[in-house]
């Protein structure tokens, strides 16, 4: 009965991590974390194969049922400010069975991720390079193993490895592993660029827009997941996967000068920002360029080539995904180290995992571990796999956390919550239950191999994990 055992409130041992980080510095770590793949390059995926310009509307139910998570998290993250994200808030509620499971899945969501936008980095920088005149051969810039028909099934491409992926992931390795104060400075120049990037897009690429590009708003149904409602949510549990950012807030509490105050600040404010740029975005990429053009690496740049007027912004388009991107890849590997240090001291994972680099106060092996794993995976495999893995994920963990409101609510209602969700049992139900829904539209292919990963997962902590805890001894 110990995997039900839930670590007490308000008990955390000191981590050694430096407290740098304010308000603004969340919400560009937010910012950072959102804006990147999603918005330039499953896009033209998610419009392409399943929902045509009803894209728009996908964000919008996308952003929603994250909102509904958002809520959660800002909830938790101010009462328990710790570096382990939904996986700490499970622990202090459903017990370390749950939590184990849940945080098997932030990796899956953060490690993951971190490779997906690694692949989605390559396409637009050798695309840049191209531009430049400087050509990388697809042998050494593509994925060499891809999605085959059934599920589970792998195929190779002829490619060798994807290198621009592997460099991208090991020099942002190199940057989050010598502090997080630089490291959050270069997230905060790389934010400015990108927005405004995506602000040029949408402010000059609106006056090109054919509105005959969006009739019909949403397709005639070609099948399950094509077109048609069901097309539309599909999208959604694809594109789901560019707000991951919010739940990267979270994850730097530990870093935090005000936890209580600054993290919900951080979570919902980038979850704002981010939903109406990527909603606008959609629109004016729809309206430039019928849907079905869209299923290329580089949409948005696709998009303003198109048009001759608009060939100076595509460059700009391309260096501000390119930014944006690396942004991405640095908050995800951020998270993802954070994670594996708080499960370290929990002693779930090896006591490693839980150390502090003296000199620069980062976990430096967990930084290690993370960046090699995500440049390997981003070396070898295609975003499509990567993308909907990271979707499953999230999606799972976000239905966990609005669970584990409800919980702490009636379980301990005598905690001190220095933000409470509003209408806290419709929005938590809400907001599990669309996650929930999300999560069935994902394909047969993240179906299988998060089931895989699972199983490897609940094989570590039966053989480590269980009879390492803390809470065991």
């Amino acid at each position: 009965m110990g995997i039900f055992r839930t670590k007490p409130i308000g008990e955390e041992q000191p981590s050694g991590l430096k407290r740098a980080l304010g308000p603004g510095a969340l919400i560009g770590l937010g910012i950072g974390a959102i804006i990147g793949t999603g918005i330039f390059v499953l896009t033209g995926v998610a419009a392409a194969e399943h929902a045509g310009p009803g894209l728009m509307l996908a964000f919008v139910f996308a952003g929603i049922a994250c909102a509904f998570a958002a809520l959660c998290y800002a909830e938790f993250a101010a009462m328990i400010p710790v570096s382990g994200s939904a996986y700490s808030y499970t622990y202090a509620t459903l017990g370390e069975g749950v939590a184990w499971f849940v945080g098997w899945l932030l990796v899956l969501e953060y490690l993951f991720a971190a490779s997906t936008v690694s692949v989605g980095w390559s396409g637009y920088m050798v695309s840049l390079m191209n531009q430049i005149g400087w050509h990388i051969p697809a042998e050494l810039s593509s994925a060499p193993f891809a999605p085959g028909v059934g599920a589970g099934d792998i195929v190779r491409t002829g490619a060798i490895i994807n290198l621009p992926a592997v460099f991208v992931v090991a020099a942002i390795t190199a940057l989050c592993y010598t502090g997080i104060r630089q490291s959050t400075l270069f997230n905060s120049v790389v934010v400015l660029i990108k927005v405004t990037v995506i602000v040029l897009f949408i402010g000059f690429g609106a006056s090109y827009i054919d509105t005959a590009n969006w009739h019909p708003l949403i397709p005639p149904s070609q099948g399950p997941g094509r077109y048609g409602w069901d097309g539309v949510w599909s999208a959604a549990a694809i594109i789901f996967f560019a707000y991951i950012g919010f739940d990267a807030v979270s994850t730097a509490a530990q870093e935090a000068k005000n936890p209580q105050r600054d993290m919900p600040i951080g979570i919902l404010g980038s979850l704002v920002i981010c939903t109406v740029l990527y909603i606008a975005v959609s629109a004016v990429l729809t309206g430039m360029v019928h849907y079905s053009e869209l299923d290329l690496p580089a949409p948005v740049a696709y998009a303003l080539d198109k048009y001759p007027a608009l060939g100076w912004l595509g460059f700009l388009v391309k260096l501000g995904a390119v930014a944006g991107m690396t942004s991405v890849i640095l908050v995800m590997i951020l998270g993802q180290s954070r994670i594996f240090f708080t499960m370290a001291k929990d002693g779930l994972l090896m006591p490693a995992f839980a150390s502090v680099h003296p000199r620069f106060q980062t976990p430096g092996f967990s930084t290690l571990v993370t960046g090699i794993i995500a440049g390997i995976m981003g070396g070898l495999l295609p975003v499509t796999i990567l993308g909907e893995l990271v979707s499953f994920g999230t999606l799972t963990a976000f239905v966990v956390v609005c669970i584990g409101v409800l919980v702490l609510r009636s379980t301990q209602p005598q905690l001190k919550r220095p933000f409470r969700v509003p209408a806290a049992p419709v929005v938590c139900v809400l907001g599990a239950l669309s996650c929930g829904f999300l999560v069935t539209q994902l394909s047969k292919n993240a179906w299988f191999m998060a089931l895989v990963w699972t199983s490897l997962g609940l094989v570590v902590y039966g053989l480590y994990g269980y009879r390492h805890s803390k809470l065991n001894r």
